[in-house]
């Protein structure tokens, strides 16, 4: 029988994890992903009607995504949902495609590391627009919400016997090789280069899988549908996005709990 993993390795394994998707929330609430802003500005310069000009500017601003005007006049709750809701079902998407395989790709832990890293990247970008900002923190944030451990606040901050902080850099750097090569030759975070490091950060958990069951996932009938050929890729779609928003609802209880200037 396996001995029980501690909180101490589950430590190890998040801080670099949390560090990683910090640049990868950054990019994603700063410098339109999507590529939504810019297209519009393309076809806002190639025309010559001034009515047409005002109109896509004017709708422009309107355009709720993470850099723009319309962001910033969101609320709290109003960014949770976006990123809860956008990026999120890219994020279920990612993690739902080893269902084509069915039952056969649910003995692999695919869809558990990949939907723990998604998960843990809408965790932190939640965190972010709660102001919680510290790596220590958001450990404990993913190791409750994701594990329902409860992380002393000195271990999830690093200070423990054994901590290698030159080790914890290298594995930082190395999730978010992606993120820094896509932001080299593009300018910006692609989603590709997302999707590729969410497949990273997933790898690294597999470190503490058995922790992995006990993260939020979808209802029964999701799971039925998951061991299916090829329609379980449906199944495992709509499991995941069952479970971020139990990933949500789990969040709020703890920011209520550990931030003292959680709104409700």
């Amino acid at each position: 029988m396996a001995e029980p993993i501690s909180d101490k390795q589950v430590v190890a394994v998040l801080r670099p994890l949390v560090r990683a998707t910090g640049p990868m929330v950054d990019a994603l609430r700063q410098a339109d992903p999507f590529g939504l802003i810019a297209g519009a500005r393309e076809e806002q310069r190639a025309s010559a009607e001034p009515g047409f000009k005002a109109k896509l500017v004017s709708a422009l601003k309107s355009v709720k995504v993470p850099g723009n005007e319309g962001w910033g006049r969101m609320d709290e709750r109003e960014r949770t949902a976006w990123w809860i809701n956008r990026v999120g079902r890219f994020t279920a998407l990612i993690t739902a495609v080893p269902g084509l395989g069915g039952a056969l790709a649910d003995r692999l832990p695919i869809q558990d590391t990949v939907g723990a890293a998604a998960q843990s990247l809408l965790l932190c970008a939640i965190a972010g627009e709660r102001g919680v900002t510290e790596t220590g923190e958001r450990v404990r944030l993913l190791a409750w919400v994701l594990f329902d451990r409860e992380v002393d606040p000195g271990l999830a901050a690093g200070k423990y016997t054994g901590h290698d902080k030159a080790a914890e850099d290298e594995e930082t750097e190395r999730l978010t090789e992606d993120i820094a090569a896509s932001k080299k030759k593009h300018g910006r975070v692609t989603l590709k280069a997302v999707g590729r490091a969410l497949w990273r950060i997933g790898r690294s958990l597999l470190a503490i899988t058995d922790e992995l069951e006990k993260r939020p996932s979808g209802r029964f009938y999701h799971n039925a549908i998951g061991m299916l050929p090829i329609v379980g890729m449906v199944g495992n779609y709509f499991g995941e996005r069952s479970g971020l928003k139990r990933v949500a609802k789990r969040a709020d209880i703890w920011f209520i709990a550990n931030v003292s200037n959680a709104r409700t």
